[in-house]
């Protein structure tokens, strides 16, 4: 379901892997512990003095990794976020039977769906990115990620007339929202809303909500590395070092690093999902204006901001747009939002707040501006 852009099965995947970023008192093994597993099959163990409890997750067709610190952290804490990640998975996702979005795809042309409130919120915020960046982040892109199905192997690419048709039943303008009866309707049959460009940023959102409700300030919340929050500082005060994957090697070789605090990071990269045809590398992210997947000069975009909805819709959208014009969309937006492009030639570009902050430790890469 959700974009599942950095899943845990594919090796070649670009993610944002966590370096080094809870190892802030690993040198101080006096005052660390070796975890114990509570019942519930959380990992409890004393980091620098400060109690953590950590748990994995698999959902969402990827690895869902998350750290908390402090001594309210309690293995209930867990379950909660699982049963919301649970919810979330089922309620957005076009291909499971009993869920919202499901419902609402099923009943394409036909009939408005009542939703929840969080299905509603999730589909007006979807929305509201398309609108912004004139339909580039599109969550009706539906009918052209079932056509290209890239990712589930024998892919080829497909007739030109089967393009056009998907292309014309993708447009967020044709989807109808009414607040006061809570009811999302598509207007055209044959219409599908696909939360994967937005889902895993929202509910990584939703997570850190729910810690900070509950007086913990302190946790990393990583689903699959496709949306990584660090949720305040390390226990000891410090920023969290989060290492930086290389998009052209395999996981855990980094190209840099950068140091976070209270923030998020999210990427989109063409070496996530792709076959190749005829000496062609078609990937995962398709342009909703063309039918086809991008082929801009970009290999990878990553965007830090304070919210992860916003990082996931922007790391889709912005890629599209290509370097100059994601680039000038980016410095115009008036939220601090920034963040650094790779393009095919191993050059980094980055916005003007980034640029210092990202320390390279790979000479493949070099800074172009």
């Amino acid at each position: 379901m959700f974009k599942n852009k950095k899943s845990a099965l594919v090796l070649f995947a670009l993610v944002i892997v966590m370096a080094l970023a809870v190892s802030a008192c690993s040198n101080n093994k006096d005052k660390n512990s070796s975890p114990k597993e509570t019942s519930g099959g959380a990992k409890v163990a004393t980091d620098g003095g400060t109690k953590s409890l950590e748990q994995t997750f698999y959902i969402y067709d990827t690895v869902v990794n998350i750290k908390v610190f402090g001594d309210k952290a309690e293995q209930k804490n867990m379950d909660d976020i699982q049963q919301m990640l649970e919810r979330m998975d089922k309620e957005f996702s076009r291909t499971k039977e009993g869920g919202e979005l499901y419902a609402v795809n099923k009943a394409a042309g036909k009939e408005a769906v009542v939703v929840s409130d969080e299905t509603l919120d999730i589909v007006k915020q979807s929305l509201k990115y398309a609108e912004k960046m004139n339909g580039l982040f599109d969550p009706t892109i539906g009918p052209l990620v079932d056509l290209w199905n890239i990712g589930s192997g024998g892919e080829s690419v497909p007739p030109q007339a089967d393009i056009d048709k998907a292309k014309a039943l993708t447009n967020y303008k044709d989807v109808i929202v009414d607040d006061a009866a809570k009811t999302v309707k598509l207007a055209k049959e044959g219409m599908v809303l696909d939360m994967g460009g937005i889902g895993k940023g929202y509910a990584a959102d939703r997570i850190a909500d729910y810690l900070k409700k509950q007086g913990l300030d302190s946790a990393m919340i990583n689903l699959g590395g496709s949306s990584i929050i660090a949720l305040g500082n390390k226990p000891n005060g410090t920023p969290w070092n989060i290492g930086l994957q290389d998009p052209d090697q395999s996981r855990g070789t980094q190209l840099g690093t950068i140091k976070i605090s209270d923030e998020v990071i999210d990427a989109s990269g063409v070496y996530e999902r792709f076959f190749i045809q005829d000496g062609v590398r078609y990937h995962h992210i398709l342009d909703p204006r063309t039918g086809f997947p991008s082929q801009n000069g970009l290999k990878s975009i990553t965007i830090m901001s304070p919210n992860a909805t916003d990082a996931d819709a922007l790391s889709t959208g912005v890629f599209l747009m290509g370097l100059k014009d994601g680039m000038k969309y980016l410095e115009s937006l008036p939220e601090k939002i920034d963040a650094f492009f790779i393009t095919d030639d191993n050059k980094i570009y980055a916005t003007s707040g980034l640029r210092d902050r990202l320390q390279l430790t790979d000479p493949t890469y070099t800074f172009a501006n």
